[in-house]
């Protein structure tokens, strides 16, 4: 247990840590539910859900839980296990992600298809979106069903659509927001919904939370799009350029192609179609000439203050601060 506690100290939380501390003691009351919950007497379950699980994450859907949850009442332990379900949807995903994406690296870790292969990595995602609605029944409230069955819909349909979208540089900005919106944000929309909900909170202030969790999770995502161009390898848990190499259009991709010079537009356009690195140097100077990354960062700010907008009527507590600077932490960090 005190290995698997030690995770949570990985230089790349420490930002978190001062805007965590009103939950910490939570927050390892999660990590014990998730790992009683985790366990399987098949071993190489165990091998794979540890091995993501402990990989070092930001913890933050779970966080949102227990953070929205503290603006109505004491944190309990139905709160604990809304936050481990929440993890667990996030961890099955991110399973299934990287197997869609072929990718090799994950936080700066090898990634568990890399490490046991596409079709282990994809049953122990089912196995954790299985377990999660087993963990859900367990709380006997059909809200909370229906709002993550719901969320993990959404996440589905966002993974499809980006998946079309691959190589497709004819994306538009308000296609590439609606994948953020349902591939990423949903779920920060149902952490924060479900701390409402578990409270019997109104439903006007569960809209407003929901809010909150939507415009977060997408100025997280547009972060990093921007980091995936600019960013510190060693910072971020992977390479440079990773999601151009998948040939994935992103907004800074697709603003610079739209406010290039023909010749520039046409190097990008090739890069996004052929996927690789081979031009990254040209598309970087494309992005940088058009100031791309400030306009995507621009944007994630106007997210934030909008969602820290969305909950400014609650009364002041260390949960709200902490909501507040976890806005402000999505659009400053550097990984």
């Amino acid at each position: 247990m005190a290995h698997y506690i030690s995770f949570l100290l990985l230089a790349h939380r420490v930002a978190l840590n001062p805007i965590q501390s009103s939950i910490s003691l939570d927050m390892q009351a999660v990590d014990t539910v998730i790992r009683s919950s985790l366990y399987s007497e098949v071993s190489l379950i165990n091998t794979i859900g540890e091995h993501i699980i402990n990989g070092g994450g930001k913890r933050l859907r779970p966080a949102l839980v227990l953070l929205s949850s503290g603006l109505f009442s004491p944190i309990q332990s139905p709160h604990h296990q809304l936050a481990a379900i929440v993890e667990f949807i996030h961890t099955a995903t991110l399973l299934h992600d990287d197997v869609v994406d072929e990718s090799a690296m994950r936080r700066g870790k090898s990634t568990a298809n890399h490490l046991f292969g596409n079709a282990a990595s994809v049953l122990v995602g089912d196995f954790l979106y299985s377990r999660a609605f087993q963990m859900m029944v367990q709380l006997k409230n059909m809200r909370v069903m229906e709002i993550l069955s719901e969320a993990t819909n959404v996440i589905a349909e966002g993974e499809v659509l980006q998946l079309l979208n691959i190589h497709n540089a004819d994306v538009t900005e308000q296609q590439y927001l609606k994948v953020i919106h349902y591939k990423t944000a949903k779920l920060f929309e149902a952490a924060m919904r479900l701390g409402a909900v578990i409270n019997d909170a109104s439903r006007q202030d569960e809209d407003a939370l929901a809010l909150y969790g939507m415009k977060l999770g997408t100025a997280f995502q547009l972060v990093d799009d921007v980091l995936d161009l600019t960013g510190d390898p060693d910072k971020i848990g992977k390479n440079l350029g990773d999601d151009l190499s998948e040939g994935k259009p992103t907004l800074p991709l697709l603003y610079a192609m739209q406010n290039s010079s023909p010749e520039q537009a046409e190097t990008l356009r090739k890069a996004i179609k052929a996927g690789g690195l081979d031009d990254l140097d040209k598309v970087l100077a494309a992005v940088k000439a058009t100031q791309a990354n400030e306009y995507v960062l621009k944007l994630a700010k106007q997210e934030s203050l909008e969602g820290c907008a969305a909950i400014a009527h609650f009364p002041d507590s260390i949960y709200k601060q902490s909501l507040l600077d976890l806005a402000d932490f999505a659009v400053t960090r550097n990984f």
